[in-house]
């Protein structure tokens, strides 16, 4: 339409124009002008020539303006994932920190194994990118899932040395303790998540510079993490200055936390060394990061200790992962 249009008036103005032109000629056949008169209708029927080509080039971009699609919006641009990035589930409000893709060195040298061995001998794994809970899960959180009915209470409601510790909202955001690797897991799938393997744990725990601890090599202290024969657990997130390269908290101490592998003592020698998930079936699962009671030498990034699933205690939480 704005075509036939621009097509209308253009022929409209060129009839104008050679209408404009014939006047003039019949007057100058009926008069014979001077020269100064001849000069003046000239110069006048180029003016008005120009006058109407400025006209039509006018109206064609103004037509052109009118016809042209409008432009759209440059959609906004996906942040690039990397390290430092965050996501809050909308299930249980917990914040969890990114981990990307790559190679860490998993496990301990023989020099510097646990007595029993358990993690020797130190290897490269390769794991792809995944996500992890900043902070183990919390008697608040736990309750929201128990309420859902897709969890089992805690074994008891209290502590060590609290009688009152699970339900009472001065501990809301502690971490829930007295929970097997069952009812861990119930957690995880209801939360839409699932629990870590050990590999994914310890590589948010110890990124890929090979560090005892999350902070590095220095040794551990009250500012860093809650251990060494302290007597129960604190908030979640109490040590900033203890977290791991990625973001994560409490990955030394306050609760040992289960991870989603079985145990056999060989697997580090004989398991995949690219998204290891653990052997297919076991007697134990596994945990990680020691707990308040630990020992310096049990909070090691790379220790192992292992239960029954069902086990329950009150040095025992968890927290959860996702792809």
């Amino acid at each position: 339409m704005p075509t036939r249009k621009f097509a209308c008036d253009t022929a409209l103005l060129s009839v104008t124009l050679t209408l404009l032109i014939a006047l003039i000629s019949s007057c100058a056949s009926q008069n014979t002008p001077s020269t100064a008169e001849r000069e003046a209708a000239a110069a006048a029927t180029v003016a008005a020539a120009k006058s109407t080509e400025v006209a039509i080039a006018e109206r064609a971009a103004e037509l052109t303006r009118v016809a042209a699609p409008a432009s759209k919006p440059r959609p906004a641009e996906t942040p690039a994932l990397g390290v430092g990035s965050t996501m809050i589930s909308d299930k249980d409000q917990m914040t969890l920190v990114y981990v990307p893709a790559g190679e860490f060195t998993m496990g301990s040298t023989y020099r510097e194994a646990s007595a029993d061995n358990s993690d020797y001998p130190d290897h490269k794994v390769y794991l792809d990118a995944f996500w992890i809970d900043r902070t183990e899960v919390t008697n608040a959180q736990y309750r929201k899932c128990e309420a859902a009915g897709s969890c089992p209470p805690p074994r008891e409601s209290g502590s060590h040395t609290r009688a009152s510790y699970y339900g009472n909202a001065e501990y809301d955001n502690y971490p829930v303790i007295h929970v097997s690797w069952n009812a861990a897991q119930a957690y995880c799938k209801w939360a839409v998540r699932r629990l870590p393997t050990e590999a994914e744990w310890e590589k948010a725990a110890r990124d890929t510079d090979n560090r005892k601890y999350p902070w590095g090599n220095a040794a551990p202290d009250n500012q860093r993490a809650n251990f060494n024969d302290k007597d129960d657990t604190t908030a979640v997130g109490s040590y900033p200055s203890g977290a791991s390269p990625y973001g994560a908290l409490d990955m030394a101490g306050n609760v040992y936390e289960w991870v989603g592998d079985w145990y056999i003592d060989d697997y580090y020698r004989s398991g995949p060394v690219q998204n290891p998930k653990g052997p297919d079936a076991g007697l134990y699962r596994l945990l990680r990061g020691g707990a308040w009671g630990s020992g310096q030498p049990n909070i090691i990034a790379a220790r192992r200790l292992w239960k029954e699933p069902f086990y329950q205690d009150y040095f025992i939480g968890f927290r959860c992962a996702r792809s």
